[in-house]
C-alpha cells in the first residue's frame, strides 16, 4: 500500500470496512520527538503516520492494536514518560519529556440495505442518511433512484451507496457487507418474497426486516414453508416493522417509527459485541 496521510488512512478503512484506531500526540511536556497534534493511524496489520517512534510509539501501537482486538469503542488517554527510568518494552527513550497519547477507535460503521425506494423508503432513507452508517439504496424502477430524487441526500452523514437494478433485486444482497441490516419494503410483493427467500436461504445478515400486515406474512409464511423453510427461519424475519405505539400512516409518519426501531436493533447488536469501559493508563 502506498504511503498515506492520517487523514486518507483514514478514509481507506472506514471505506475498506476494517477497523483501526486514531492515535493522537495530545500533550508533550518537556522534551519530546515530535509537538502535540501528531497522528497516527494503526489497523489490525499495518500503521499509518507517525507521532515520534521509538517505545513511545511502539507502545501506543501496542495499546492500540489491544482496543481492536476487544473491540473498544471508548477513547483512551496514556501517559508515557520519556525516560531511562521509566518502563520500556521496545527500547530505551530518554528524550526527557512526558506525552499524552490519546486513542481513539474507529469501528466499523453499521449497514443498512433498504429494498426499495417509494415514498415511505425515500423518508425513511432521510432519516438514517443523518446517521454515521453505510447506507445501501435499492430499487428496480430507475425513477425511484434518479438523481434529482435522491438530491435531498446530498449533505447526507451516511456514505450512500446507490444499486440500479433492472431485475431480480435479491442479487445485490450477495453484495453486502456482513452484519448489513436487510428492510424489505419494495413496490412488488413478489420482490419482497424473492428477498426474504433469499435471506433466509444464507448470507451473513444482521436485522431483517419486512414491511406490511399480519396477512401478508401468513401468506408469506406458507409459500416459505413450501419452499422449505422452517419455523426457526421464520423468527429472523421481523414484520410489521417500526415501533407498535406509532400507528400513522403518513409515509415520514412510518419512516421516524422505522428508523426508530432499527436504531434499537444496531445499538442492540452493538452492545451484545461488548465494548469495555475506558481504561486509564500510567507508565
Amino acid at each position: 500500500m502506498p504511503e498515506r496521510n492520517w487523514l486518507s488512512a483514514v478514509t481507506h478503512l472506514r471505506d475498506a470496512r476494517e477497523p483501526g484506531v486514531l492515535v493522537t500526540l495530545a500533550a508533550a511536556r518537556g522534551h519530546a520527538p515530535r509537538a502535540a497534534g501528531a497522528k497516527l493511524v494503526v489497523g489490525a496489520t499495518q500503521a499509518w503516520g507517525s507521532i515520534g517512534g521509538g517505545n513511545m510509539e511502539a507502545v501506543a501501537i501496542d495499546r492500540a492494536r489491544a482496543l481492536l482486538t476487544a473491540g473498544g469503542a471508548t477513547p483512551e488517554l496514556i501517559t508515557l514518560s520519556l525516560s531511562d527510568k521509566a518502563p520500556y518494552e521496545h527500547g530505551v527513550q530518554c528524550c526527557g519529556g512526558v506525552v499524552t497519547v490519546l486513542l481513539e477507535p474507529l469501528p466499523v460503521v453499521p449497514a443498512v440495505a433498504l429494498f426499495g425506494v417509494g415514498h415511505v423508503g425515500l423518508e425513511l432513507a432521510r432519516v438514517l442518511a443523518r446517521h454515521d452508517i453505510d447506507l445501501h439504496l435499492i430499487d428496480t424502477r430507475p425513477e425511484q433512484l434518479a438523481d434529482d430524487r435522491l438530491a435531498v441526500l446530498a449533505d447526507a452523514v451516511a456514505q450512500v451507496h446507490i444499486h440500479r437494478v433492472a431485475v431480480l433485486p435479491e442479487i445485490v444482497l450477495g453484495e453486502l457487507p456482513a452484519g448489513t441490516h436487510v428492510l424489505i419494503m419494495t413496490h412488488d410483493h413478489a420482490e419482497d418474497f424473492a428477498l426474504c427467500d433469499a435471506v433466509l436461504r444464507g448470507g451473513d445478515f444482521g436485522s431483517v426486516g419486512l414491511i406490511g400486515s399480519a396477512g401478508k406474512w401468513a401468506r408469506f409464511r406458507a409459500k416459505l414453508a413450501a419452499q422449505g423453510h422452517d419455523a426457526t427461519a421464520f423468527t429472523r424475519v421481523t414484520t410489521p416493522i417500526g415501533l407498535a405505539d406509532i400507528r400513522g400512516k403518513e409515509p415520514a409518519t412510518i419512516a421516524v417509527s422505522v428508523a426508530a426501531d432499527l436504531l434499537c436493533r444496531i445499538e442492540q447488536a452493538r452492545t451484545a459485541v461488548g465494548v469495555p469501559a475506558s481504561v486509564d493508563a500510567e507508565r
